[in-house]
């Protein structure tokens, strides 16, 4: 089995390519380079009214890395719409290491003290890479996104890599874009130092 750091992880994002297993219960881990590339616009986010709404009335408390082990404990969980989880143990350990590092951010949907929806990702310069989200309330990761848009948008960061795009997330307003044209954004985000914990 081939060793991989942390380190050696954010090379590999710098470089355009990121880790996946095949199954949670296979601990091997492979490189990915998509021919496409799934991004979303940082100031162009597709916003439902009833999305806007829970906005408005704050249905949830957003918190940053107050509980990153459980947030992608519970990406890794199967659920009725995701038989099966492309997270295993390897993953979870390097990914933990990222956090310590301060590499790696969870945003986290609250609702009366129970975590209840979020997501997690990699940041590096002016680029974060979003990795999996959940949700155990209605439109907790929405709003975990709508968040995570927000803060990117406000400390200038210009990408936000969602590595493909699926149906779901084209509602949101992800597309696709060519591994050249990825590659160059993400070589002008690379050169910026944004900042990720200022209050918003």
């Amino acid at each position: 089995m081939s060793t991989i750091t942390p380190q050696i992880l954010l090379k590999a994002y710098a470089a355009g390519i990121f880790p996946m297993a095949e199954s949670a219960e296979d601990n091997a881990l492979y490189w990915v380079e998509p021919e496409e590339r799934g991004i979303f616009p940082l100031d162009g986010l597709h916003i439902s009214r009833s999305l806007r709404k829970r906005v408005r009335q704050r249905r949830f408390d957003i918190r940053i890395d107050t509980a990153f082990n459980d947030v992608i404990a519970a990406c890794a969980e199967k659920a009725p719409d995701r038989k099966t989880t492309w997270i295993n143990q390897r993953i979870k350990s390097l990914y933990g290491q990222l956090y310590k590092m301060g590499c790696c951010h969870s945003v986290e949907c609250w609702r009366q003290n129970e975590l209840v929806g979020g997501l997690y990702g990699v940041r590096i310069g002016g680029a974060f890479f979003g990795e999996s989200m959940f949700s155990k309330d209605s439109g907790a990761s929405k709003f975990a996104l709508h968040a995570l848009v927000r803060r990117l948008d406000e400390r200038g960061y210009t990408l936000l890599d969602t590595q493909w795009v699926t149906s779901h997330l084209r509602m949101f307003g992800a597309y696709e874009i060519s591994r050249s044209e990825y590659m160059h954004r993400l070589r002008l985000a690379l050169k910026l130092e944004c900042r990720f914990f200022d209050p918003f």
